[in-house]
């Protein structure tokens, strides 16, 4: 296979340019050009908050369908929506959090949910209007959304069903200035 490291070479340089690849995309790119592979024809972009935003028509498992290539990405804190976006990785509280704002915006009555159990912390996105919630975890199903009564408990006892253990609190809350903020709390 005759290979045109020139064209190859503008190719690279045009996508680095662009700004559209994350680090771990020009490390992929750099090492097929290193070994002669071909480059991939077209690069996975990260949607922006912008263009979530400007989607008309924007439902709950429309949204969640952005994030089915998004990588798991434990993080200590709440990332940005940007910084979230730009990655495509993160968690739980990332994905809630963006998609509980995005979806209010939209006009969609949103909870926030945070489930806790004996080793883990999950949090969800509960939608009235659909009586269903949003959990990053399920991202690349289907049928993404997990229908539920909007009690705490019945959430929490769904959500702990499919991390197979028991939930030992469920708190709904806010998000202001970074810090969360408890409206009601159940324990089992």
């Amino acid at each position: 296979m005759q290979v045109d490291l020139p064209e190859r070479n503008r190719r690279l340089r045009r996508k680095l340019r662009g700004g559209r690849l994350s680090q771990p995309g020009v490390l992929l790119l750099v090492s097929l050009f290193v070994l002669g592979l071909p480059l991939p024809s077209r690069v996975a972009r990260a949607v922006t908050l912008a263009e979530l935003r400007a989607e008309p028509h924007l439902t709950p498992e429309g949204l969640i369908k952005h994030f089915a290539n998004f990588k798991f990405e434990l993080g200590r804190e709440t990332r940005s929506p940007d910084a979230f976006l730009a990655r495509q990785a993160g968690d739980c509280d990332d994905f809630a959090t963006l998609a509980a704002a995005l979806l209010r915006e939209k006009g969609y009555s949103t909870r926030l949910v945070a489930v806790f159990m004996p080793n883990e912390v999950h949090v969800v996105c509960y939608v009235a209007e659909t009586k269903s919630y949003l959990d990053y975890n399920r991202r690349k199903e289907a049928s993404p959304l997990m229908k539920c009564d909007a009690d705490l408990g019945v959430i929490a006892a769904s959500v702990a069903k499919s991390f197979r253990c028991q939930w030992r609190s469920v708190s709904e809350f806010t998000l202001r200035n970074g810090m969360r903020h408890f409206v009601s709390t159940v324990f089992r």
